[in-house]
């Protein structure tokens, strides 16, 4: 029988429970149906408002926390893995090795150390502050339910009262219902309208001991640091006075083909001389014209009423053209002006036909050369940018520059980009191109990691 009581009860709660559901969402409806009046309390749900921030500013806060302790603990780690690295390159008849060992053990200390005391002064406090928010939350949302029921049994009392045939048992049961209703509520309500603006206000203070907790932290901790720093850095001192003739040379990377660019420089050079020494060279037997990458020049023959005069005669045969001034790809663009000129002098004189010489920009690799030099015209032709020597270089090879420390260097593209090794450019020094303005004697491939760009 006893047990058949119990379970009695069980039900009876049950469906005490399930009614009151049915009876608050019955309630809920017609108050978003304006069928009935909802009891409204402003101040209030502007406490809740804050609740509600507060605690989205407490989570994100408590996430960042967290993030920040595990960045700590992952430079923990590698703090420790660079120090054990140290130990093991310090070899034991090097001076200092017993500081160094020290310096280790502490720098692992302090880390363990800062670490520990976040955790306790910071993130443990934030546990605490954000721990009495669920229990508040559930309140708030239980304080919403006998709010419901409240304005369920008063407006159930008020219906009674208005109703044709009144029934004065069930109107006294509905405000037996509603007094019990308004008095749990209203217990609720008195609680939480004194604890919530009492924990909005609190956020300050505990932001402050928070933040400031974490700033003395971590002040205190890289004084330390800097502490052991200074004691590393006057270890390795003594050990780079002890051992200073050693120094770390600067090196430039290998060249595959010094040997191969050597041969096409000199051949490239020896080419050029007799082109520079013979400047009117002797016409094909075809007596075609000749050309060359600069210049080219178009024969055009005048109808014979151009060329009738006394004592003139038209040849019936084709002339030998006149004699064009031969270029290489550093000529001047005064060298084929002169050479025009004295093609047409020629001509006029002998009564031969006109000859037409036509510049065209010259060009490397298809790369029209000549809107480059006309920009900057003090430059070598394909000019880069500029670039300072910040070590001495002996050359190697009769195609590297030798540079020194402060001298600058004009970068020009390689003639075929198939020769340019890895880390390596070619350019002329600055005082060279200034003096002579002749690359081919200047020029030269250099390491680019001992160099700076400046320009």
């Amino acid at each position: 029988m006893a047990e058949l009581g119990s379970k009695g009860v069980t039900a009876g709660k049950i469906a005490s429970n399930v009614q009151k559901k049915l009876t608050r969402a019955q309630e809920k409806v017609l108050q978003k149906l304006g069928k009935a009046d909802e009891t409204k309390d402003e101040q209030f749900e502007q406490c809740v408002q804050n609740f509600n921030k507060q605690l989205s500013e407490g989570t994100r806060l408590q996430k960042d926390l967290r993030t920040y302790l595990a960045s700590v603990k992952a430079m923990h780690e590698a703090s420790k893995k660079l120090t054990e690295c140290l130990q093991e390159v310090y070899e034991p008849d090097w001076p200092g090795r017993d500081d160094t060992n020290k310096i280790a053990e502490n720098n692992d200390l302090l880390w363990t150390d800062f670490h520990q005391k976040l955790v306790d002064q910071a993130l443990l406090t934030m546990d605490t502050y954000l721990g009495q928010f669920p229990d508040i939350k559930s309140r708030i949302a239980k304080r919403g339910r006998k709010l419901v029921d409240y304005d369920s049994a008063r407006h159930h009392f008020e219906a009674l009262q208005t109703a044709k045939k009144k029934d004065e048992t069930k109107i006294a049961k509905a405000e037996e219902e509603l007094v019990k209703a308004q008095k749990v509520f209203e217990e609720m309500n008195v609680d939480l309208q004194e604890e919530l603006p009492s924990l909005w206000n609190s956020r300050v203070g505990f932001y402050v001991n928070t933040f400031q907790s974490i700033a003395g932290l971590e002040e205190n901790f890289h004084k330390e640091m800097s502490k052991l720093n200074q004691n590393l850095h006057d270890v390795l001192l003594g050990l780079d006075k002890q051992y200073s003739g050693n120094a770390f040379p600067v090196k430039a990377q290998p060249r595959k083909k010094t040997k191969l660019f050597a041969r096409l420089r000199k051949k490239m050079s020896s080419d050029s001389t007799p082109a520079k020494a013979n400047k009117s060279p002797s016409p094909p037997p075809d007596g075609s014209p000749i050309t060359s990458p600069e210049t080219k020049t178009v024969n055009h023959e005048l109808e014979p009423s151009t060329l009738e005069a006394p004592g003139a005669s038209i040849p019936k045969s084709p002339s030998q053209p006149a004699e064009a001034a031969r270029a290489g790809a550093e000529a001047a663009g005064s060298e084929v002006a002169a050479g025009a000129e004295a093609s047409k002098t020629e001509a006029d004189s002998t009564s031969l036909p006109a000859v037409v010489v036509e510049t065209f920009p010259a060009t490397v690799n298809g790369t029209v050369e000549g809107g480059a030099s006309s920009e900057r015209a003090d430059m070598p032709p394909g000019f880069l940018f500029k670039v300072q020597a910040m070590h001495d270089y002996t050359a190697t090879d009769s195609d590297e520059l030798q540079l020194k420390a402060g001298d600058v260097v004009l970068v020009i593209p390689f003639e075929n980009p198939e020769e340019q090794d890895e880390g390596w450019l070619m350019g002329v020094k600055e005082s060279d191109w200034i003096q002579h303005k002749e690359l081919d004697q200047c020029r030269g491939v250099f390491p680019e990691n001992f160099t700076e760009r400046v320009q």
